[in-house]
């Protein structure tokens, strides 16, 4: 059997073709993650102002949520595509069980965070605010956390199609997650059709559903779709070299994914103490931020299996040749968000049905935070490419860099001393961090990785 098969089109079809092939249905799935994204919070600021709030609040621990699942998803198609590009399916198929294994550990501990930790969570970051915006964030993060399963189940069966190729399938699979958010959104949040109005728990019930759904149809793709590997139960016991190699690229990508949770639970601690409104504003822009980076990480989500299969077929030029196609398409993203956030900040607000004060704070943030943009391209496809050869403490370095050393202090700083007309300005220069040690992190990658290669 392993004598007939094909050599897969990640090692055959030419770099620019590929990487469009592959990434374009996970650009447009992550589009439209990014308008449901967006959707939810628009839905949700028509219930209050502090409504906009208490859900923005959550997001540091639905960035956990994503961290886990994005990270270990990382480990999982670093190895299951190096492992094709060696001809060992044996190994592949050991790399999709254990990471269904590993998803499963994942979902029970963030269920258990859920039931334990959420108020305490809201507690730590609202002091003075209403207590309204406590009881709605709590009841919208503990229905996110309980019923997370839907959104494991959604990252390991869409990875498994991302680390063979199939990423037309896994469009489908996000977009019908995404668009059934989308639909009961209002629904719920409104009480349409007859159905009791649940306010934010509405808005939480749809994410999930969408999610739940979304991780179906992934798992059906991959039972009768997906012929590089085969998923099996039957004899299945955990193997802790292969779990080993999936935490060894992924585990990093966890923290890294895990410190943009701390900062941006930081940045709410500082913003809160200067107005809860601009906390709503730091909600916002990382909403709205989604529409340009989402489609980027989508690409990065071709990038990393197409270097990782040439990595293990030793196609040097294959690589390279993917690495410039990534940089260039990104650019090309980001530097469109940069365009749309300084020319028209006060519309993308009004959306949000945003105050006089909430116009007053957001439009100055949005204009400097998108400054970032212009550098940010390049770190994030770097990232891919140290993830995809198994350097993910790389990409650790740079996060850390980023958002603990230079960020967060930053960001402390400038609030001390100009206050909320200072503070946006700490995410230009945490890039520039970001993208000198990136430069270096690559260089070392080229040399001690890539150019050896024997193509």
């Amino acid at each position: 059997m392993e004598e007939v098969r094909q050599e897969n089109k990640m090692g055959t079809m030419p770099e620019g073709r590929l990487l469009l092939n592959m990434s374009l249905p996970m650009m447009l799935s992550m589009l439209v993650q990014a308008m449901y994204n967006v959707v939810d919070s628009i839905f949700v600021s028509r219930i209050s102002e502090n409504a906009l709030t208490a859900v923005s609040l959550a997001f540091p621990l639905q960035t956990l949520l994503i961290a886990v699942g994005a990270g270990t998803g990382v480990g999982v198609n670093s190895l299951l595509s190096k492992s094709l590009g060696e001809k060992d399916y044996e190994k592949a198929n050991k790399a999709a069980m254990n990471g269904i294994f590993l998803y499963a550990i994942s979902y029970i501990v963030s269920a258990i965070v859920g039931i334990l930790a959420v108020r305490p969570f809201y507690a730590s970051q609202i002091k003075d605010a209403p207590v309204e915006i406590m009881d709605m964030g709590v009841q919208y993060l503990t229905i996110v956390m309980v019923a997370s399963f839907g959104l494991y189940a959604q990252f390991i069966f869409e990875r498994l199609l991302q680390s063979t190729g199939r990423t037309f399938f896994t469009m489908v699979s996000q977009m019908t997650g995404a668009v059934i958010n989308i639909i009961l959104d209002p629904i719920l949040i409104f009480g349409y059709f007859g159905l009791p109005k649940m306010g934010v728990a509405g808005a939480a019930v749809a994410t999930v559903t969408g999610q739940i759904i979304a991780g179906c149809i992934g798992l059906i793709y991959n039972i009768k779709k997906n012929d590089d590997i085969t998923l099996s139960f039957r004899g299945f016991k955990p193997d802790g070299n292969i779990i080993r190699i999936i935490y060894k690229v992924g585990f990093p990508s966890i923290v890294m994914q895990s410190i943009g949770s701390v900062m941006t639970y930081g940045m709410n601690l500082i913003l809160v103490g200067l107005s809860a409104t601009a906390a709503a504003v730091f909600g916002v822009y990382f909403k709205l931020q989604s529409f340009f980076f989402m489609p980027v990480f989508g690409l990065n989500n071709g990038i990393i299996p197409i270097v990782a299969y040439n990595y293990g077929a030793q196609k040097k030029h294959r690589m390279i040749r993917t690495i410039k196609w990534g940089m260039l398409i990104a650019f090309c993203f980001l530097l469109a968000g940069f365009l749309v956030f300084e020319t028209v900040p006060g519309t993308l607000l009004l959306l949000f049905d945003a105050s006089e004060n909430m116009l007053g704070i957001g439009i100055p943030a949005l204009r400097i935070i998108a400054v970032h943009f212009l550098i940010a391209w390049f770190c994030i496809v770097a990232g891919a490419v140290f993830q995809a050869v198994g350097n993910g403490m790389y990409s650790l370095y740079v996060s850390v860099a980023r958002q603990l050393v230079v960020l967060l202090p930053a960001a402390y700083i400038l609030a001390k001393i100009g206050g909320l007309d200072l503070i946006w300005w700490s995410f230009p220069i945490a890039e520039l961090m970001s993208c000198l040690i990136s430069t270096i992190c690559l260089i070392l990658t080229y040399k001690k990785v890539i150019k050896p290669l024997s193509d």
